[in-house]
């Protein structure tokens, strides 16, 4: 019953759900019959954004293998086991991990980490690709490992956190809890910030473990459930939170975006209602986020208030958002990156990659926007 190629799938704790059909086809935007993509009007270009460069690696297929940026270093990976380290638009590095991946990519100047869907966690040395070691966790990995100083925090599919050792991999702690009867398969990764482990979950909520135990330290409310039918009530947060000095924010599918204060133990300082899948990105004064339609919204940081809306992009599978030098980015289900005014929201540039769908999220890097599609493009765009 669970269909595999979706960017969000409800997954059910419990057999016997024949509803789950129309709950698919109401949140998955690559069903057959979702609403067709709003087509592109013609675009007045008014910024000058160039393809740094544009290289191959084999297909994502239908998982979001994020590309991790390490400085101007980028490390990719694809659904056979391909992985590759680029400098400037070049292949340092290309090696196979000899099996399907899933999960990845996480990456800091020693190693980068990947994950399959049997729940294998696999190391590599950043420097040369040669393997470091391998791990297991509970179950699947899609999401990319966070990779920190204090080890490797691996999000397993049945909403597990494992932190390993840098070192081997050995586990030095797990946390687990309690998940609805129906939730949304989570791509996001954790996120380390101060002395926290960060990671949205099931039930709407965001929360901050002990790097030293893994025990809980304050968790944020980003949804309620409600509503009469566990469908209903899927409010999950599902998208990687993100975090600015103090503040850290989230977003929930059926939900709301939020924003906490970490110096004040987690104590919520605004919230909106808006629902997401897809995720979110800061600045010095906006936060960005994408909602389930495609809208791509700018939020005041510090009060949450809505400074403007594009929603020309309706059910165009529009990824999460990045900002850079004046410029929000997002990539669509036809491969297609637009590039919007971060003052008011407008469209200023367009580039096109090889028409397949973008399911990770844009990444920042350098002065400019990095791209991976699902057909194996990998694309750096800078604004002039």
């Amino acid at each position: 019953m669970l269909r595999r190629f979706l960017p969000v799938i409800l997954v059910a704790a419990t057999a016997g759900c024949s509803t789950l059909g129309d709950a698919f086809d109401a949140v998955n935007p690559f069903s057959s019959s979702a609403p067709k993509m709003a087509p592109l009007k013609p675009l007045t270009v008014s910024a000058e954004v160039r393809t740094a460069w544009n290289l191959s690696i084999a297909k994502a297929a239908e998982y979001a293998l994020v590309p991790a940026v390490v400085g101007d270093v980028v490390y990719v990976a694809a659904h056979d086991g391909t992985i590759a380290r680029i400098e400037d638009g070049r292949k340092v590095w290309q090696i196979n991990a000899a099996t399907n991946l899933s999960g990845g990519v996480g990456a800091d100047a020693r190693m980068v980490v990947v994950g399959t869907r049997s729940g294998e966690v696999l190391a590599f040395s950043s420097a040369d690709g040669r393997p470091l070691w391998q791990a297991r966790v509970s179950s699947e990995v899609l999401a990319a490992p966070a990779v920190g100083d204090d080890g490797v925090a691996v999000r397993s599919g049945d909403n597990r956190l494992a932190l390993l050792s840098a070192l081997d991999g050995t586990r030095k702690w797990v946390y687990q809890r309690s998940t609805p009867a129906l939730s949304i398969r989570s791509t996001a990764a954790p996120v380390f910030a101060d002395r926290y482990l960060f990671a949205g979950f099931p039930g709407g909520k965001v929360v901050a473990l002990s790097l030293a135990n893994g025990a809980p330290v304050w968790e944020g409310a980003v949804a309620q459930p409600k509503g009469a039918t566990e469908v209903d009530r899927a409010a999950d947060v599902v998208a990687a939170p993100v975090v600015d000095g103090r503040q850290i924010c989230a977003v929930a599918f059926q939900g709301r975006v939020a924003c906490f204060d970490m110096g004040q133990g987690g104590a919520m300082v605004w919230s909106r209602d808006l629902s997401s899948a897809n995720g979110l990105a800061l600045d010095g004064r906006y936060l960005f986020v994408t909602d389930d339609k495609g809208a791509v919204h700018a939020l005041d940081r510090l009060s949450g208030s809505s400074l403007w809306k594009q929603a020309a992009l309706h059910n165009r599978k529009v990824s999460a958002p990045a900002v850079k030098r004046g410029l929000v980015a997002v990539a669509d289900g036809e491969g297609v990156v637009h590039f919007l005014s971060r003052e008011d929201g407008s469209f200023v540039a367009r580039k096109t990659t090889d028409g397949t769908p973008v399911r990770a999220a844009v990444q920042s890097i350098g002065a400019g926007f990095l791209v991976q599609t699902s057909g194996g493009s990998i694309s750096k765009f800078e604004a002039q």
